[in-house]
């Protein structure tokens, strides 16, 4: 409200998109993110952070955990590599088959690439140790995909991290937590919601964020208006200009403001 009322030009990184129609400035903190969703989730599954008490790559003679990641993109494929890397049972769900094509292929052996529909998704759920949440539709809200009568159905210890807190969480439960108090329980879930995932390896963070953002600040230096017209993908990612919403998804999540 406050950008809108002082006329603020806000472009966004989180919007603009490349010439494949990618989102090139989330790549970096979404690498980042999907990698550190598994660390922490690791952690997360030992019996003092109130979790199942399990190893996320079993031992001789052990299973491994379960590891489930609802988003095949850019986080959960990081993720899965990561998960698959450790030694975990892992299983990586979309809805575009194109996506999952393509998981098939790259992917490790221990990763089961599944479509996510719902009687899928809420079977994978209650077997799973860990989930992530990798679910983004860009500018918008993320959908709750695992609400309630779900939640109460998953395994007592078990652990969510919800990458996608940042744009409202897709677990009925998350909310928004700190590095320094980073899980809550409910319904014997742990939840791991941190906002700022990349924040906790900020020199990582910062030189990939650097890496892809200096030549677009290049270009946006040059002009506004020059800027917006190279590209459809640059022009996607003016979020406010004269007071108003001009993006569709953030004026479709922020219907008040309009």
């Amino acid at each position: 409200m406050g950008c809108l009322e002082k006329g603020i030009v806000a472009v966004a990184f989180e919007t603009l998109r490349d010439e494949r129609g990618q989102l090139p400035l989330l790549t970096p903190m979404s690498e980042v993110a999907g990698k550190t969703a598994i660390q922490e989730g690791a952690k997360c599954l030992e019996k003092p952070m109130m979790g199942r008490g399990l190893l996320l790559g079993g031992v001789t003679g052990v299973e491994p955990a379960e590891v489930l990641i609802v988003g095949g993109g850019v986080v959960g494929s990081n993720a899965a590599r990561v998960a698959a890397g450790l030694g975990a049972r892992v299983t990586i769900m979309d809805i575009n088959l194109d996506r999952l094509r393509h998981l098939a292929e790259v992917m490790p052996a221990n990763v089961s690439p599944i479509f996510c529909d719902p009687q899928a998704l809420a079977e994978y759920v209650m077997r799973a140790d860990l989930v992530v949440g990798a679910v983004l539709i860009p500018g918008a809200r993320a959908p709750i995909l695992i609400d309630l009568p779900l939640l109460r159905k998953m395994k007592k210890g078990a652990v969510i991290v919800d990458v996608s807190i940042d744009q409202g969480g897709c677990c009925v439960a998350s909310r928004p937590t700190t590095h320094s108090a980073p899980v809550f329980v409910v319904e014997g879930v742990v939840h791991y919601c941190v906002a700022n995932m990349p924040g906790a390896v900020g020199r990582t963070s910062s030189q990939a964020l650097c890496n892809a953002t200096l030549p677009y600040c290049r270009k946006l230096a040059e002009g506004l208006d020059l800027f917006l017209q190279e590209s459809p993908g640059q022009a996607a990612a003016l979020n406010l200009r004269a007071g108003r919403i001009v993006c569709p998804a953030v004026a479709a999540t922020f219907p008040d403001l309009m």
